[in-house]
């Protein structure tokens, strides 16, 4: 009898160990040791394993060793869409989290991360390479599917590339979500920093399609929700209504 106990003892703290999930200390070490491109491939051979697919933060570091690969200067040429497929990773890493417990966790890097993003589509808006900045914002999606202010991007992306259709059918998906916001509370610096460039470009747009009334309306809405923003106020000042 005692065998059998044992038996089943040891039988129950197999199972319990199998199905523990990595800690994943050895992508911690890496990634601390700036070894980014075995950081990669550890990442990904965790994703590619069967017992480990539908864990999350092997997502996360694939999309920690991508980034940190797209910032050097001479990183091997596969490397020249680091930059979009950590944010592929990272989208990832957000569906794969069921409760968002781990985003939350980690939202300083996601922050990070969509900070990266604005930067780069304001330098193509800027160059005029609207096309370009496109798809950054359609990859942005899977890390903030609902972001109000990407979809402000998007749409004055698609305009100014001469896709008016499209924009227009983005801007009324952003004018029935308007029409339900009601502030920025649950929204973090960085997302409003995106959500406050989306605006303004979009405004933009409309003033030069002589759609005046309609830039001002928006603006009005939100100025209210960027009270004491220097920014905001040097962008709406700089406007040609």
């Amino acid at each position: 009898m005692k065998k059998i106990f044992a038996i089943l003892g040891l039988l129950i703290y197999c199972g319990s160990a199998k199905a523990q999930a990595p800690d994943y200390n050895d992508l911690i070490i890496l990634f601390a040791d700036a070894k980014y491109e075995k950081l990669i491939s550890s990442a990904t051979r965790y994703i590619e394993k069967e017992s480990t697919a539908q864990d999350a933060l092997p997502y996360l570091w694939l999309s920690k060793g991508l980034y940190a690969m797209s910032q050097q200067g001479d990183k091997d040429p596969m490397y020249k869409n680091a930059f979009k497929e950590s944010i592929a990773a990272l989208g990832n890493f957000r569906k794969k989290d069921k409760d968002g417990s781990l985003f939350q966790e980690h939202i300083e890097y996601i922050d990070k991360i969509k900070l990266a993003v604005l930067e780069q589509v304001t330098n193509e808006i800027d160059a005029k390479a609207y096309k370009k900045a496109t798809p950054i914002l359609a990859k942005y999606y899977k890390i903030s599917p609902d972001d109000v202010g990407a979809k402000f991007l998007e749409a004055a992306c698609k305009y100014r590339d001469g896709d008016k259709s499209g924009a227009n059918t983005i801007w009324k998906e952003t004018d029935k979500k308007m029409a339900t916001l009601e502030n920025l509370d649950k929204l973090t610096e960085v997302d409003k920093m995106l959500f406050r460039s989306g605006v303004f470009e979009t405004a933009e747009c409309w003033i030069s399609s002589k759609q005046v009334d309609k830039a001002k309306k928006l603006l009005d809405k939100v100025a209210p929700w960027f009270e004491g923003d220097e920014e905001f106020k040097t962008r709406f000042d700089s406007l040609n209504f």
